[in-house]
């Protein structure tokens, strides 16, 4: 699949923090509609066998995790201590900013049956969940990292 590799392209890239969050989630939540199952397994998958973990990052990234953290968090890190000296964010570490990002994308789709649940959702109730959640997520996660 193209998705993780185009994820980190985003992420790489220099293109306003608010821009790439907001392409994050469209991303990500693109990728989730079309394989909703996809993180449960996953999430499965490495707590059974834990030593697949960076197969499995080799396999969505094509490349090493060693390979890709870099060039994703040196990116970030700069733009993050940007803002953070002009006074328009607080400070996080990149590697927090891209994990929070992504758990939220992730989050209902991983916990859908429980969610579905607690909230009386059938399908189609939790697309418009989703849907709701795409236009929600960017001012929802830039503004906590507002000072």
């Amino acid at each position: 699949s193209q998705f993780m590799p185009t994820v980190i392209q985003v992420l790489a890239s220099d293109a306003e923090l608010e821009a790439k969050v907001t392409r994050i989630i469209e991303l990500e939540l693109d990728h989730l509609a079309r394989a909703p199952y996809l993180p449960g397994y996953i999430i499965s998958e490495v707590t059974h066998h834990p030593e697949r973990a960076r197969q499995l990052i080799a396999s969505v990234t094509g490349r090493a995790p060693e390979d890709v953290r870099p060039q994703v968090v040196a990116m970030l890190r700069k733009q993050i201590d940007a803002r953070v000296k002009s006074r328009r964010m607080r400070p996080i570490a990149p590697e927090q900013f891209v994990v929070n990002l992504m758990a939220l994308c992730i989050f209902p789709f991983a916990a859908r049956p429980m969610i579905a649940a607690m909230l009386g959702m059938d399908q189609q109730a939790f697309e418009q969940f989703i849907a709701r959640r795409r236009q929600d997520l960017p001012a929802f996660f830039l503004g906590a990292l507002r000072p």
